[in-house]
């Protein structure tokens, strides 16, 4: 059975998103844009995370979060799993305005800071999963593969070799929170049991 709250948020990307797509004023308003964001529209950190550049963007973080986030709201909890994706967007936001904060152009969209968050959660949970993207498509356990995209996240946002426009600090903000939160929740859950 899906998650009520897992679903709400897949609605609200889906929505927010396909509202973007045909307004672009819309979509201007809300995206994450350092500028605006230093003017006062602190808003836009949250609001951009329901924004996606397109179609093809939207389905892919969408299916990303389908494939994680039931095992973490299965294992977790659906409090521990709200508070690792809404913790994992509000920090990867910050975490790019510390990184990008000067540059008043910047501009980005997309949930997958939220995602990475999950995605930490999910590999911290269970390890040995055995995980493979579709540029990469040899299944590599999580508790080796995840590390390494954090790693390559950081490499290209930390130098001149980044692909694309992709926001690398919302990815490691989102993953750093996961992280701590998945965390506490083990410690916490072995020292119930002991």
């Amino acid at each position: 059975m899906i998650n009520v709250f897992l679903l709400a948020i897949i609605a609200a990307n889906i929505l927010i998103s396909m509202k973007g797509f045909n307004d672009e004023s819309f979509f201007r308003k809300y995206q994450f844009h350092v500028g605006s964001i230093r003017a006062g529209e602190q808003i836009r950190m949250i609001s951009s995370a329901f924004l996606h550049a397109d179609f093809v963007h939207l389905a892919f973080n969408m299916i990303a979060l389908y494939s994680f986030a039931p095992v973490v709201t299965e294992t977790l909890g659906n409090l521990t799993f709200l508070l690792i994706y809404a913790g994992s967007l509000i920090f990867g936001s910050l975490l790019t305005m510390v990184f990008h904060g000067n540059e008043y152009n910047y501009r980005a969209v997309g949930a997958s800071g939220a995602i990475y968050g999950v995605l930490v959660a999910f590999g911290m949970t269970f390890p040995n999963a055995k995980l493979a993207l579709i540029f990469f498509p040899v299944p590599i356990a999580a508790k080796y593969f995840i590390p390494a995209i954090i790693l390559g996240d950081l490499f290209f946002g930390m130098t001149s070799y980044s692909i694309g426009n992709v926001a690398h600090f919302a990815h490691v903000g989102g993953a750093l929170i996961g992280f701590i939160i998945a965390w506490y929740w083990k410690q916490n859950q072995f020292k119930r049991w002991n």
